[in-house]
């Protein structure tokens, strides 16, 4: 009688036989096609985010405007400086009128919509523009404006970036924290800067650079700044820098001293 022949074991499915190393081998292959479809994905996102924030997009672009042409006031290779410090004043002016419809949209001829009107920051930014509009061309005017367009461009451009994708355009992303942790830095430098401009508007004035109304409608824009509720920082300088001549004053001669104290108080009645 024949024997049984014996049956082979059966052989292992495919999913049986492949090692786990293979699962392992495809999910950075699978994360990869992930980063490929949102870099992909990347312009359409921010053609719809453009389109949802259209204020906040335009404030971004003139804010790259300002320091493009600042820039350019700086190496003037493509345009004259009088041109380039033009547009400076005007991005500037059109940002401010921007903001103020983004703080103040339901405006009105009332005493009220008008003190919150000249509250603004946004309206003092637009009256730094006027004064400034048809005196000389000067570097110094400039400094404030670009200043503020770098924090708030540095800041929207993050988000930009976000949408791009996280680990996107790590260079920007380092100047971006760069900017963004000398914040307050800049904006102590901004303050000084808007200080010194008083004195330096009354010498273009004294040599013909400037109209006669340019220190005064100044001053009036300096007595807003200090007022601000949003940025103290203009008080704070004012404040450090009465300090310093304070102390300076102590360590002068008694002639010298009895000169800054004098200057001291002149300015603290004019301050608001």
């Amino acid at each position: 009688m024949a024997t049984a022949t014996e049956q082979p074991p059966p052989f292992d499915s495919a999913e049986d036989n492949c090692p786990e190393g293979s699962s392992q081998q495809q999910q950075p292959q699978h994360g990869h096609h992930e980063q490929q479809t949102r870099a992909q994905n990347a312009p359409a996102r921010l053609l719809q985010h453009f389109q949802t924030n259209s204020i906040d997009s335009a404030l971004w672009a003139l804010r790259l405007l300002v320091i493009f042409f600042t820039v350019g006031y700086v190496l003037p290779l493509f345009t004259s400086q009088e041109s380039a410090f033009s547009k400076v004043l005007l991005a500037n002016a059109a940002i401010s009128s921007l903001g103020l419809h983004q703080r103040v949209p339901d405006f009105s001829f009332s005493r009220e919509c008008l003190a919150r009107l000249f509250a603004e920051d946004s309206c003092h930014y637009m009256m730094y523009s006027l004064i400034f509009f048809n005196i000389r061309p000067t570097l110094l005017v400039l400094i404030p404006v670009m200043l503020y367009s770098v924090l708030h461009a540095s800041s929207y451009s993050l988000k930009l970036l976000d949408l791009i994708g996280q680990d996107s355009w790590m260079g920007a992303r380092f100047v971006i924290s760069a900017v963004e942790f000398q914040a307050a830095n800049i904006l102590k430098a901004t303050a000084f800067c808007e200080m010194f401009i008083m004195p330096y508007a009354i010498m273009l004035t004294f040599m013909s650079h400037a109209g006669l109304m340019t220190p005064i409608m100044y001053y009036l824009y300096l007595v807003m700044r200090y007022g601000s509720r949003r940025n103290p920082h203009l008080r704070t300088a004012f404040a450090e820098l009465r300090i310093m001549f304070e102390t300076l004053a102590a360590r002068s001669p008694i002639a010298v001293g009895n000169i800054i104290r004098g200057g001291i108080g002149f300015v603290k009645r004019l301050a608001p």
